[in-house]
């Protein structure tokens, strides 16, 4: 009798192992590659809290553990593969061998120049923009192969402009710092400030190379000396010297830009509609708070599994596809749909407007209507884009 069951034993594992294998084979693998290229920063002139080094990985790590979470019971499986580097040459060599591998669906946190030559060397895959804000990508130089998570610095800077007409805050005095982002982010405020009636009565450029610890009280309000302004507008994307302005301006007003009430896709104040439950499952995973680019990386990979639900498929052009039609709702915990506009692939989706502990407002703001959807009155609309990646996505 022993013989006899361990026998039929035998033959139920060998046929649970086979069934198991049988359903193994007809699950739905989905292999995601992350890539990250984050440049040596060189010298800072503060001593500003750096970025976290796993900053959207681990937004992306979450995401194909919500994936897999309902995943599994449609027979769907999400792998993420990272490489990331310091030197543009590694991570293009990393991003080959993954396709070589037979990665086609790729979440990208680089600078614009290395997204372009990714999407050069990957021509048939998929990459989702979770690192760059250039608006150059989302206005004339689109990439047929790249979809944006991460807002546009024309994005950001309209939902600032928003606000601050809300408020009646018209006139700026904007400091730009000295790097080409710097100038990039300050050319979105400019244009931000024409769109909605605001006017830039100076415009100084931060030309000191000191650290601005002991000398910043003495220095800025003599910096700052000009006409009767409302707000000052600060471009200072790596953090030089921006921390120092407010309480420090001539004139007794608000800071925002890069620093003070500063526009970004995420922050840990974001906690209605379901945000405070994403914020809790990501600082278990991660061990801190999420950034912009967690959420980017987080958005990116949710967009894929989505697509791939709807679509039963991990193809990348049927994703492409879907993600610019209007049949590939999002739900991002903003409190709206979210969605790809189909023009230049950027993810429509509100502005959190930001201090280091409060979230102050969310753009757009009430008042800002759009003949067809509030939230393209930030950015870059159709009519102002030379691009139209739906007209080549069959």
């Amino acid at each position: 009798m022993r013989l006899l069951s361990h026998a039929l034993l035998c033959l139920f594992a060998s046929l649970g192992l086979s069934l198991s294998l049988s359903a193994s084979a007809d699950e739905l693998q989905v292999r995601i590659g992350y890539l990250a290229h984050q440049p040596l920063r060189g010298p800072l002139l503060s001593n500003v809290i750096p970025e976290p080094t796993d900053a959207g990985r681990r937004g992306a790590e979450l995401a194909i553990i919500d994936s897999n979470s309902t995943g599994r019971f449609l027979k769907q499986q999400f792998e993420l593969h990272s490489a990331e580097s310091d030197q543009a040459d590694e991570l293009l060599a990393a991003a080959e061998q993954q396709h070589q591998a037979g990665i086609r669906l790729f979440v990208v946190n680089a600078p614009v120049a290395t997204l372009r030559l990714l999407s050069e060397r990957l021509p048939d895959s998929l990459l989702f923009n979770a690192g760059s804000a250039d608006d150059g990508l989302r206005r004339e130089q689109c990439l047929g192969n790249v979809l944006h998570t991460l807002p546009s610095r024309a994005m950001l800077a309209d939902a600032l402009a928003q606000f601050l007409a809300v408020r009646k805050w018209t006139r700026w005095l904007l400091v730009t710092g000295t790097t080409a982002d710097d100038s990039a982010y300050a050319d979105a405020l400019k244009r931000a400030a024409k769109r909605f009636g605001h006017k830039i009565v100076a415009e100084k450029p931060w030309s000191f190379d000191n650290d601005q610890r002991r000398s910043a009280q003495a220095e800025m309000p003599l910096f700052t000396q000009a006409g009767e302004y409302d707000v000052v507008l600060v471009a200072d994307e790596r953090g030089d010297f921006g921390e120092y302005l407010p309480y420090n301006t001539w004139l007794p007003r608000p800071v925002a830009g890069t620093q003070g009430l500063t526009p970004t896709a995420w922050h840990k104040t974001v906690e209605t509609f379901g945000a405070a439950q994403l914020q809790k499952r990501f600082e278990a995973l991660a061990g801190r708070w999420m950034n912009d680019r967690d959420f980017a990386a987080w958005m990116a990979v949710r967009s894929i599994a989505a697509a791939v639900t709807k679509l039963r498929a991990a193809e990348p052009q049927a994703i492409r596809t879907l993600a610019l039609s209007a049949d590939l709702p999002l739900d991002g915990f903003k409190g709206r749909k979210l969605s790809f506009r189909p023009w230049n692939g950027e993810l429509r989706q509100p502005i959190p407007l930001v201090h280091p502990r409060a979230l102050v407002s969310t753009s757009p703001q009430d008042g800002f209507l759009h003949p067809s959807n509030e939230m393209d009155s930030l950015g870059y609309d159709r009519p102002e884009v030379s691009c139209d990646l739906a007209s080549t996505s069959d």
